[in-house]
């Protein structure tokens, strides 16, 4: 059980990166949660098959599992933009 953490973490990453590839490829932003979504179902499906602790043992739960850990990945960014916007602005509060 000692990989959950780990698998669900790199899934957020490699979403992440995708997300940031699609970004910078100029896809309009409205589009870029779902792919990181779909992107993470497809993940989580691939983990169930070839990683042995993983979360899930069928495949709707493995896409659920992936598709919350590439979700994750959207709140870790807009953590980031937001954080990076209110510094610029001077509103940030420091919390």
């Amino acid at each position: 059980m000692e990989n959950i953490g780990v698998t669900c973490v790199s899934i957020m990453v490699i979403s992440y990166l995708v997300g940031e590839v699609l970004s910078a490829l100029k896809v309009p932003d409205t589009w870029i949660p779902a792919a990181i979504g779909a992107i993470g179902g497809v993940l989580g499906v691939v983990c169930m098959y070839f990683i042995p602790d993983f979360p899930a043992d069928n495949i709707m739960s493995a896409i659920s599992v992936g598709i919350v850990s590439s979700w994750s990945a959207t709140g870790l960014d807009q953590t980031i933009r937001q954080r990076v916007k209110a510094k610029k602005e001077g509103t940030d509060l420091n919390v």
